[in-house]
């Protein structure tokens, strides 16, 4: 267990491997933990970093702004105290934000980008998770995990085929976060809109999305690839929001083709 000291607070990282940099960015209400078998398998010709965003995982969730700019600066604060000049950014969901988020605004310090399910406008996101950010029912939601957990024990095999594994992580993920980054990030993410800016991206961009995604819209691919000059997607029609965990080794390879061309 490896951590970074900053003004908003402690940043929790692992790494795994040897070779060209990559940070792996997790998701809302996730952690580090989803991408360590991603991780592993790249262990050969990677050095892979993957960090816990403030207010999640075992990064601090005191002191912190829980948006994503605020994420945004933290990636670019991680990479100044690692020495990390340049390095492929890959992101899940709303990390895979943040992650184009900071190839537009720091071009220099990204040679690649690899999106996961993520969402280019906010407008994407289902029903629910656009209610988690408003203040009153993202209160209810924290207040009475008890329902939450039984409706998303429910929908789990909806999510991904890996329902149980899914879900035991997103049940630990929950335990760690705050009233404040629960809500702040993902009324952030939802109020988010890539699009105008996405013509100025000039590093290769690979989108991975599940045909059976209802978290975010997988037609956000559509757009990515509309708008990014340098774009590619890799589509699965088997997988939903979750493809490292739907189809691991299929989503391992298409990641390594693109990052170690």
């Amino acid at each position: 267990m490896s951590s970074i000291v900053t003004e908003q607070g402690i940043v929790h990282y692992e790494v795994i491997g040897r070779g060209r940099p990559v940070i792996f960015l997790h998701g809302w209400l996730g952690s580090w933990a989803y991408w360590i078998d991603t991780m592993n398998a790249l262990s050969h010709r990677c050095r892979s970093y993957a960090l816990d965003f403030w207010g999640f995982g075992e990064s601090d969730r005191q002191r912190a702004s829980f948006t994503v700019p605020s994420f945004m600066e933290l990636v670019v604060r991680f990479m100044d105290h690692l020495g990390i000049a340049s390095a492929a950014l890959v992101g899940h969901s709303m990390g895979g934000t943040v992650a184009l988020g900071v190839a537009l605004a720091h071009p220099e310090r990204v040679a690649q980008v690899a999106v996961v399910g993520s969402p280019i406008t906010g407008s994407s996101l289902n029903f629910f998770l656009k209610m988690a950010g408003r203040p009153f029912w993202a209160f209810l939601a924290y207040n009475f995990p008890a329902a939450v957990k039984a409706g998303t024990y429910l929908a789990a095999p909806t999510i991904t085929r890996a329902g149980r594994t899914w879900y035991r992580m997103w049940e630990r993920d929950l335990s760690r976060t705050s009233l404040r980054s629960f809500f702040q990030s993902i009324r952030s993410l939802h109020h988010t809109d890539l699009r105008p800016r996405l013509r100025e991206l000039r590093v290769p961009v690979l989108g991975i999305y599940g045909a059976r995604d209802n978290i975010v819209d997988p037609d956000q691919a559509f757009v990515l690839v509309r708008e990014t000059p340098r774009a590619v997607i890799f589509w699965m029609p088997e997988a939903g929001h979750f493809p490292m965990l739907d189809e691991p080794q299929r989503f391992q390879q298409a990641l390594a083709d693109f990052l170690l061309a």
